[in-house]
């Protein structure tokens, strides 16, 4: 695994955050605008996925866009992920844009290591997700969704369930959880650094209230 890392290494805050390319080069100004607004110390450690249908997938499923169908990826990535979570000292929370979040979505539902999701612009449309999410409990405490307020406006049929299917999900959550679900301006594509940036802050504001 490909890891970037911006911050404090010696942070009892760290943020994990699943990456591809695109990703990787707003990194830094992601980095910057959740620092200037968080008072606290954290790392951001960013990992760079390579087969981003199949590495981030919890199961098989066929193409919805393109050609590429989904893997059943997630279970290795998720093993992965936490390599980077054997301090038991430190705090970590997982989160990402569009499939990332989708799968960082899906890690809490595996494993209570994470104290918070930042799924920010999730595929919860993904075939089936919303029905595992009813069958099981999520184990972490806080989740950040967001949608573009355009995005259930899309052409494809499956993605277009996205704005129904985001708030299905804040609904299942809430019922546990304290969950946020936040509408930004435009459609899939825009500012994902910084939507990305202001899921991790909701959650870090909150562990903060906690304490």
């Amino acid at each position: 695994m490909t890891t970037y890392k911006y911050g404090n290494p010696d942070s009892n805050i760290v943020l994990i955050q699943p990456s591809d390319d695109y990703d990787l080069s707003g990194m830094e100004s992601e980095f910057k605008y959740i620092k200037s607004r968080i008072e606290e110390d954290f790392l951001l450690i960013a990992f760079k996925i390579d087969k981003w249908n199949h590495d981030l997938s919890p199961w098989h499923s066929p193409a919805v866009f393109g050609k590429e169908d989904f893997g059943d990826g997630a279970n290795q990535t998720l093993s992965s992920v936490l390599q980077l979570t054997i301090d038991k000292n430190k705090k970590y929370f997982i989160g990402g844009y569009s499939l990332a979040g989708l799968f960082s979505l899906w890690s809490a539902y595996q494993t209570d290591v994470f104290s918070g999701v930042a799924a920010a612009s999730p595929s919860v449309w993904f075939p089936g997700f919303t029905d595992y999410m009813k069958e099981h409990k999520i184990r972490t405490r806080h989740v950040y969704l967001s949608l573009g307020d355009k995005e259930d406006r899309a052409k494809n049929p499956v993605m277009a369930t996205v704005g129904q299917k985001i708030i299905m999900c804040k609904d299942i959550l809430s019922q546990d959880i304290k969950c946020k679900l936040e509408y930004n301006e435009g459609n899939h594509f825009k500012e994902p650094d910084v939507r990305t940036a202001k899921a991790f802050i909701w959650l870090l504001e909150e562990q903060k209230n906690e304490q």
